[in-house]
């Protein structure tokens, strides 16, 4: 049936290989809905067939939006995604089509359902002195703010560093600057459907394997292999599959064993995944 809701999204989330992709298919299919991409990794060009990234005759099955249009030399963030992803929701709905968000990237989903949390510039001063820290960072935090403390590990040195940065230079906590980005939610006002697609662990395991040998046999290797020099730090380099069939290209690991490799850093990303979206879930709803 048509949408009939000028306000309403829809959500499709889920782990690799879950089967959220034909989901959001049938559902654009059966409402004229629009599908507009969720995943960090599908915004490439160069990379269709080692991201996954819907394949022509699924494309022509309905309408597709934010896939492939990002050089992998590019800087692009969550918040440019963002933003992206919110035109493209008010240009289906200017259309009388359903937007359909879909992907496995949770912080995309994150920014666009809490906002982003606009943190002041961080001064300079207070940059330096906790980027040159040797002491204990994690109980340096905990005296100044607990809480984000307590979501931390000890040895996230990054992401303490972060927080500490925020509550010397602006004198609150991290907590209270995502409080302000959730007041103003860019859905604010939507209604949204949030739904998660996933199946046993195993199944995503084999799914995944099964899906990266055919991703060979489509000629992955040759994607790769295309690939303009990019930044080692570059996120198309950290791609699953791409660390190891460059090391395959450049002789030091022999197919089999970038296959194998691959398996087991899929295997490792869906874990995480799962373990990422479990403190995420109270409120989406369980896709068939």
């Amino acid at each position: 049936m048509p949408n009939n809701l000028p306000n309403r999204v829809v959500l499709i989330a889920g782990p690799t290989a879950s089967g959220k992709s034909a989901i959001a298919i049938e559902m654009a299919r059966a409402e004229n809905g629009v599908i507009i991409n969720a995943d960090s990794m599908q915004i490439y060009a160069e990379m269709r067939v080692l991201t996954a990234r819907p394949s022509e005759a699924e494309q022509a099955m309905a309408e597709h939006r934010l896939y492939g249009h990002v050089a992998a030399a590019e800087s692009y963030s969550v918040g440019r995604w963002r933003n992206e992803a919110l035109a493209a929701i008010k240009a289906a709905h200017e259309t009388g089509k359903l937007p359909i968000l879909v992907g496995g990237t949770g912080l995309y989903f994150m920014s666009i359902l809490k906002g982003l949390a606009e943190v002041p510039e961080i001064k300079p001063e207070v940059r330096q002195h906790w980027r040159s820290f040797t002491g204990d960072l994690h109980s340096e935090l905990f005296s100044r703010d607990p809480i984000s403390a307590a979501k931390l590990h000890a040895s996230d040195r990054q992401r303490l560093i972060r927080a500490l940065e925020v509550v010397d230079s602006t004198g609150h906590r991290l907590a209270h600057w995502q409080q302000v980005a959730e007041a103003h939610a860019p859905l604010t006002g939507y209604k949204v459907q949030k739904l998660f697609k996933s199946v046993d662990r195993e199944t995503l395991y084999a799914r995944a394997d099964t899906r990266f040998d055919q991703m060979l046999e489509q000629g992955a290797l040759d994607e790769v292999r295309a690939l303009p020099p990019l930044e080692p730090a570059a996120p198309l380099m950290k791609a699953i599959g791409v660390p190891e069939l460059l090391a395959h290209l450049k002789g030091e690991l022999t197919l089999d064993e970038a296959r194998r490799l691959a398996h087991i850093a899929t295997r490792q990303y869906i874990k995480r995944q799962l373990t990422w979206w479990r403190g995420q879930m109270a409120d989406w709803e369980m896709a068939p």
